[in-house]
């Protein structure tokens, strides 16, 4: 087997005195897709901003392509490959949406996914391309965030609870565009709270609860009873 794309080794995170994340180890393959699940506040979203180095890291190593990348700043882990679709999404208040858009390609990897290419996807975006980012609907905005991390080429996203406040018509909107995403190489761990949603798009499954790995395996192998003593214990 080749060595994994992302590799997490006995993590362990948190905020300051409180400790929120406990020997968390996983590995992930190039061309596969991780759901993340687990209740609010399982440490589904710290996981993730210790992976990013947003986070310090009390114990554990996160290795990407086989390299270290602890403390690596943001423009590094971009140039290595690796983003991030923030919950929240976190767009550029003062910029339209193509320049949010621009910022990333311009300052990203070449590869697949330009703006041509993600108008394609998300046809809106070229039509609202030029409005501020920040007047867009919710799930527009989304769009945006989702486009901001393709056209940068990474070979992995993060995907932090990307259906979150969304109407479900633009939910559906939005994981429609995930076989596109997947088929053109990239790996993506997806963070979310409909169970049925990201069996139906993952091939892995980790379950967080309390900050530890409460369940781990292939999607096909794992059944809803083993979801919900992983969600609550016995």
């Amino acid at each position: 087997m080749p060595d994994p794309l992302l590799s997490i080794d006995r993590l362990s995170s948190g905020y300051g005195d409180f400790q929120a994340l406990f020997d968390i180890s996983f590995d992930l393959q190039q061309g596969h897709v991780m759901g993340l699940i687990g209740a609010n506040g399982a440490g589904k979203t710290t996981l993730f901003k210790a992976i990013m180095g947003l986070l310090p890291r009390s114990k554990g190593t996160v290795h990407f392509q086989g390299k270290p990348i602890g403390g690596a700043p943001a423009n590094t882990l971009a140039r290595l490959g690796l983003a991030m679709v923030p919950e929240g999404r976190r767009l550029f208040r003062s910029l339209s949406v193509e320049e949010n858009l621009r910022l990333a390609a311009d300052h990203g990897r070449k590869g697949h996914w330009d703006l041509g290419k993600l108008y394609r996807l998300f046809p809106i975006l070229e039509e609202k391309r030029h409005q501020p980012a920040l007047s867009l609907s919710g799930g527009q905005q989304q769009m945006v965030a989702i486009g901001r991390a393709l056209v940068a080429n990474p070979h992995l996203i993060l995907f932090d609870e990307i259906s979150l406040g969304l109407a479900p018509v633009v939910i559906n909107d939005v994981y429609a565009a995930m076989p596109d995403i997947v088929g053109s190489g990239i790996s993506a761990i997806l963070v979310e709270q409909d169970i049925d949603r990201v069996r139906k798009t993952a091939d892995m499954l980790v379950c967080l609860r309390e900050g530890r790995k409460a369940l781990q395996g292939p999607t096909a192998a794992i059944g809803k009873h083993d979801i919900t003593v992983a969600y609550f214990g016995e």
